[in-house]
This record gives structure tokens, sequence and C-alpha cells, in this order.
């Protein structure tokens, strides 16, 4: 297997995650999917991508603990080769709330799976692109939000606290690696129809505020994985530190 053309994207098995999936192999990249828990959701997006020609593998890991990342990385070593691409796609949301009304525990549990492992899987690409470690470079995308901006005021602060420090670890990231062959940029999604709404109570939220988007509409998960593609490849071969905002004009 070229080792240029593979991609590992954590938290695939539904949404946007899924669509990149697709995206890649269908762009000839090997696809790891990472995931949590639901294994027929992930088995069934590796038989769709087979189906089409795709080479795919899936791998049940919990990015937020350092072994099981460890565990991840040194699967896609053996059985793809060593990882070119890394999008960090997994992400957690909690039932709409105000600030006081949040647990501590809701809170750590937000960051650590929204912030942790976006740290250590960036770590582990990292050991394996970086000239300094005798790699030959790669790309990294990390998935934000537009709520890293807005702030999520009365609904998920928690989260968009998460995605912010997201935001900067891409940032930073960026200027450490850069002259290592590494490029690491994020796209912040807007308003799109994913399941992920339904983790926060209101499985209807994107139609709730369309009317607030320029474009007057919701995006779709294809739409943001397209993003993540063209981040990904050479075509933004003059691209790091930087956000793509597929929101609609928010």
């Amino acid at each position: 297997m070229n080792s240029n053309m593979v991609v590992i994207i954590t938290g695939a098995s539904r949404g946007i995650g899924a669509e990149a999936a697709k995206l890649f192999a269908r762009h000839g990249y090997a696809v790891c999917i990472n995931y949590l828990a639901n294994d027929e959701a992930a088995e069934r997006l590796k038989h769709e991508i087979v189906s089409f020609g795709g080479s795919c593998i899936t791998v049940k890991a919990d990015v937020t603990v350092a072994s099981e990342v460890a565990r991840l990385f040194e699967t896609v070593d053996r059985e793809l080769g060593r990882v070119s691409v890394l999008v960090n796609n997994a992400a957690i949301l909690k039932t709409q709330c105000r600030l006081e009304e949040m647990t501590e525990a809701r809170f750590s549990t937000v960051l650590l799976s929204n912030v942790m492992s976006c740290f250590l899987c960036c770590k582990e690409a990292v050991k394996r692109m970086s000239t300094k470690h005798g790699g030959h470079g790669g790309t990294i995308v990390n998935i934000s939000s537009m709520a890293s901006k807005s702030g999520s005021p009365d609904e998920y602060i928690d989260y968009a606290a998460s995605k912010a420090a997201v935001d900067t670890l891409t940032r930073g990231l960026a200027l450490e690696v850069a002259a290592e062959g590494i490029r690491v940029n994020a796209v912040r999604p807007g308003l799109i129809f994913t399941e992920m709404h339904a983790s926060g109570g209101e499985p209807d939220r994107v139609n709730r505020l369309k009317s607030k988007i320029p474009l007057q509409r919701g995006g779709q998960p294809i739409e943001v994985a397209e993003a993540i593609l063209w981040l990904a490849s050479d075509k933004s071969s003059f691209v790091t530190g930087s956000f793509i905002d597929p929101a609609g004009g928010l």
C-alpha cells in the first residue's frame, strides 16, 4: 500500500466522518474508520466502501485513552502502512442547558472527549509524519465547530469551549511542525444536518435556526467532507494553521 495515501478518520462511523471516509476512499486513499461503540454502523460503512472498490479497515478504539490511540496507529502501520492524513473528527455533545446547570463531570467529560482525543491522535501522527522523526510529512485536519466562535450560549458552552481549544491546538501545532513536512488545519462546520443534534436534545435544531444562515439552509455532511479532503490534499499545499468554515455565511 502507498503510504502517501493512508488516512485515519476518528469517529467515522456516522455523519461527517462517514462522508469523509467514503470521499477519501473514492479518491484512492486507504481508509481507517475509527469508532467507539457502533460495530454495526462501522461494518456497514466499510462494506459500502469495499463495494465500490475502496480499501478500508475498521478499528474500534477509545481515542481519549493513550494506549488505545497507540493501538489504533500501530494497527494502521501494520495493515495499511504509515499514515499520511489524520482527520480528528471524534467528538461528543451533551443536552442543551445553561452553564450554571452543567455538572463538573459533564464539563470534564466533554473536554476529555473533544480535546484529549485530538491531542493524543496528533501526537501519534506527528511521531510518524515528521521529517524530524524520519517521516515523509503529512497533513492533519481537525474538525472544530463554529461554536468555537459563537460560544453556544444557552445550549452547550462546554462543547464550544472544547472546540475553541481545538482551534488553538490547530494553530500552535501547525507552527510547531511546519518545517517538518506537516500541515495542520481545521474545518469549522456550522448547522450541518447530522445525528449529533439529537445528542443535544433537539434533532430538528438545524431547521429551527436555518433562517439565521445567510444561505438560508442547513449544510450537508458531504459539503464538510469536501473541505476536509481539500485541506488534506496537495491542492492546499501552501495552507497551514488555517480554518475553513462551511457554515453558509455565519
